[in-house]
């Protein structure tokens, strides 16, 4: 990733106000409550906010973003919730995390650059045990129109950093579909994602 990518996120998560709120993301609060906790690892993670709440569920929680700044932010919210979690920093390939390592792979608006996101995606995917499960959700690529509408809605203004269902489809190629679907939904999280919004959702179990 680029220097301007990482000068992009640490100046988003510099400010006192969390950019995207201190409470977790609606769709992953629904999918963890109906799980046993276990290990879970949330790439991407910026400030925390869905890594929190799963470790007040009991999760045992490893995160990592390439922002500092965001890493920042995630201890402050950890410590005010008396919580700990394990965040780095840094890019996946130097991060150390072990295959076949966790129970639970959490990509909530996890839009990496488009160059490399089915990549990673795959990359990721190794870190999961059989049996275990991915939760995603992030903005799919009929969402410009509603960006166009409304810019308080937020997410990636280019197609290409956006999702279809084919795309969750074929990275995840060897998991069973619980969900995926595209579905228009209102975001009320924090300062940059606020309105009616096109995402995609999904879940799966690793074969």
């Amino acid at each position: 990733m680029t220097d301007s990518w990482t000068d992009k996120w640490n100046k988003r998560y510099e400010t006192e106000a969390f950019a995207y709120g201190e409470q977790a993301n609606h769709f992953l609060k629904e999918q963890l409550i109906k799980l046993v906790p276990g290990n879970i690892l949330f790439p991407a993670e910026g400030e925390g906010r869905n890594a929190v709440f799963a470790a007040r569920l009991g999760w045992k929680v490893s995160a990592f973003d390439i922002s500092v700044e965001g890493q920042r932010k995630a201890r402050i919210l950890a410590a005010k919730n008396k919580l700990s979690i394990d965040y780095r920093v840094g890019q996946l390939q130097d991060l150390d995390y072990r295959d076949k390592s966790f129970d639970v792979l959490a990509l909530i608006y996890a839009h990496f650059p488009p160059e490399i996101k089915s990549r990673m995606h795959k990359a990721l995917d190794r870190l999961v045990v059989s049996g275990g499960m991915v939760i995603f959700e992030a903005f799919s690529k009929n969402h410009l129109e509603y960006l166009a509408a409304d810019e308080k809605v937020g997410g990636p203004k280019d197609l290409d950093s956006l999702f279809s269902v084919d795309e969750i489809s074929a990275d995840f190629d060897h998991y069973d579909i619980l969900e995926l679907r595209e579905e228009v939904i209102e975001l009320h999280e924090g300062l940059y994602h606020n309105g009616r919004g096109s995402v995609i959702r999904f879940v799966g179990k690793k074969r």
